[in-house]
């Protein structure tokens, strides 16, 4: 049996929010711990400016790929917002994605901004806004709304000026 004080090396501190504490009571029904961690860290404040801009007053999802994790082979939807630190081989249709310096994301991409500082590879479509750093480089088959490129990033590829309003107009010719 394991004890609390030799776990990782360092003594366990009962707190009120420690799924360990003896006063939390883990089999009450209906309720758990991962809930009550949820509800006191994402509570959203007025004064953070970090709502969702739905105005529904809940915050947005996030995805994180955190730095030597590489996602492969999968579909990403209903996801507010992309943060890329390691490797991402994805198709997406969302609303951000942020590729840091060390981040890369190849496949295809809908979106509505783009904030690039590290590589973007295949075919991205940013409704707004494609902002593109100095350490980012962007290749494919890229259309957006408003381009942003500081000096030293990189884009190249099929590059063609499409706004949201361009984007409707298409999608209502193909189902016409």
């Amino acid at each position: 049996m394991l004890r609390s004080e030799t776990l990782f090396g360092k003594k366990e501190t009962n707190s009120p929010n420690s799924p360990f504490s003896a006063s939390n009571n883990l089999t009450q029904p209906g309720v758990s711990n991962v809930s009550k961690t949820n509800n006191m860290t994402n509570t959203p404040s007025s004064s953070t400016g970090s709502q969702s801009s739905s105005g529904s007053g809940e915050m947005g999802s996030k995805l994180i790929v955190g730095p030597n994790i590489k996602l492969k082979g999968v579909e990403i939807n209903d996801c507010d917002t992309l943060v890329v630190e390691g490797r991402v081989e994805a198709t997406m249709d969302s609303r951000v994605i942020q590729i840091a310096e060390k981040g890369a994301f190849k496949g295809s991409a809908e979106i509505d901004l783009a904030e690039i500082r590290g590589d973007f590879d295949g075919d991205l479509t940013v409704r707004q806004k494609l902002v593109i750093y100095s350490s980012g480089r962007v290749s494919g088959k890229i259309r957006y709304g408003k381009l942003v490129i500081e000096e030293g990033g990189q884009l190249s590829g099929d590059v063609q000026v499409g706004g949201a309003a361009e984007q409707r107009e298409l999608l209502q010719a193909k189902t016409a």
